[in-house]
């Protein structure tokens, strides 16, 4: 109830920062906080560096193949209710409906989301989430954060997160607390090893820090806009170039 009602104030307040002149556009600068996102970097690539890579890489030699596919697909469908309940907060009611029998198809012939016979029947996978949810209502995404532990967000995208725990089957669904925390280890571990392949590209940039940040924050535009973003948004120097 307490993260129920600390969503609803969160909401609230980034709908009255956006006024009515709210638009899905990012903030002139969207690293205010550089200085504060830089330190609290380096504190969670320690941490990455030391404790999350190593057990990622451990998980990664210690099983096999076979079960890492299934537990992606397990994860990941555990995780889509998510996606289904912002399909219709978008008004995506044809998507929403197609990823609702998607999700009924795996969790039952596919055996609670080990298998995926939902994409062989023609369902592809959506990733819809609250902080794109906000960014369609017209609230602005805010400035760039890097959250200690979770790593990189926007303000929206961190209380759209916020928000998602109150739809997620790992966090809302085992009752036993033993069981929530070891499904939730679980998880991280799991999105860890996923990202794995990155790790070699991020250590050969001349910045780290900006690497990431731009790539974060291109990978939520490309989201909020469904794959499509407008050109001004990739080139805005030409509607300048223009008006000269």
């Amino acid at each position: 109830m307490s993260r129920a009602c600390l969503v609803a104030v969160a909401i609230a307040c980034i709908a009255g920062c956006a006024g009515t002149t709210a638009t899905r556009q990012e903030p002139v600068n969207p690293d205010p906080f550089e200085r504060f996102n830089r330190v609290m970097y380096d504190i969670n690539d320690l941490g990455d560096r030391y404790l999350a890579r190593p057990v990622a890489q451990a998980y990664e030699a210690g099983t096999p193949t076979v079960f890492r596919i299934g537990a992606n697909n397990f994860l990941e469908n555990l995780r889509y209710p998510i996606t289904i309940v912002n399909d219709f907060l978008q008004g995506k009611f044809a998507q929403g409906g197609r990823d609702l029998a998607r999700f009924a198809i795996n969790s039952t012939i596919g055996l609670f989301g080990l298998f995926d016979p939902a994409s062989s029947a023609g369902l592809e996978i959506h990733d819809e989430d609250f902080g794109q949810t906000f960014a369609v209502w017209g609230l602005p995404q805010g400035p760039y954060l890097v959250i200690p532990v979770f790593g990189p967000y926007t303000v929206s995208s961190a209380i759209g997160d916020l928000a998602g725990t109150q739809a997620s089957i790992i966090v809302q669904g085992p009752e036993n607390t033993a069981a929530r925390n070891a499904l939730m280890i679980w998880y991280l571990v799991h999105r860890r090893y996923s990202l794995l392949p990155a790790d070699e590209q991020l250590r050969q940039a001349f910045d780290p820090y900006i690497f990431l940040r731009d790539a974060y924050l291109q990978n939520r535009r490309y989201k909020i806009y469904d794959g499509h973003p407008p050109l001004e948004d990739l080139y805005p120097e030409d509607d300048d170039d223009a008006a000269d």
